[in-house]
């Protein structure tokens, strides 16, 4: 994750409990609503949230997994996520991605405000990884933030970057002047190795 390191986040969550007031903002509870209103299927069997930070989207996902494996870099945040969202369907892991051990063949996986966090040999391994873990009939959803940032990707580089390197058919694309927000496919692909940018780029 470049500058944006396992440290970077513990500071962060030690520093601020809810550095991006993801329990309290009217930003984010219009973006889960909609995140939610995305969802094709009444109910998931196993569904995967890497980068649940605090929990302020896992809490409303639960109810609709069977189980629901929510992954973060921080120990920090996963503590307030198991509060905030006590419910049994719930494994947090922590995890700095594109590592860790989160295994699981996935119906749902969400990216929420995180794909930009990522440098682009990194995004490359975690498509290599999801691909593994995910079939045709898997539903993504993926939202970012689209105004300025500092961080390694924007959230429309990010977000298009990384549905290439997926191979991943768009179903539902909505955006506002804050967010845009993406239902995929996954592509069905078989990984001789890790998929290199340039052949992310010569796919589009």
């Amino acid at each position: 994750m470049s500058s944006y390191d396992h440290e970077h986040f513990e500071r962060l969550y030690t520093h601020d409990p809810d550095p991006w007031a993801v329990l309290t903002s009217t930003y984010e509870r219009d973006k889960y609503q909609a995140t939610l209103h995305a969802l094709s299927r009444p109910r998931y069997a196993q569904a995967l949230e890497l980068g649940c930070s605090i929990g302020g989207l896992t809490r409303w996902l639960a109810p609709r997994c069977q189980t629901l494996v929510a992954v973060d870099t921080s120990e920090t945040a996963l503590q307030r996520a198991r509060s905030a969202c006590p419910a049994p369907q719930v494994k947090f892991v922590q995890a700095h991605l594109p590592d860790g051990d989160w295994q699981g063949t996935f119906d749902l996986v969400v990216l929420s405000e995180i794909l930009y966090y990522f440098s682009v040999p990194a995004l490359a391994q975690l498509a290599e990884r999801l691909s593994r873990m995910t079939t045709a009939h898997t539903d993504f959803v993926v939202v970012h933030w689209t105004g300025e940032t500092d961080y390694p990707l924007s959230g429309d580089c990010a977000t298009e970057l990384f549905r290439h390197l997926m191979y991943a058919d768009v179903r539902m694309r909505m955006r506002n002047d804050r967010y845009r927000l993406e239902t995929w496919s996954p592509g069905l692909r078989s990984f001789s190795g890790p998929l290199m940018p340039h052949e992310a780029t010569r796919n589009k």
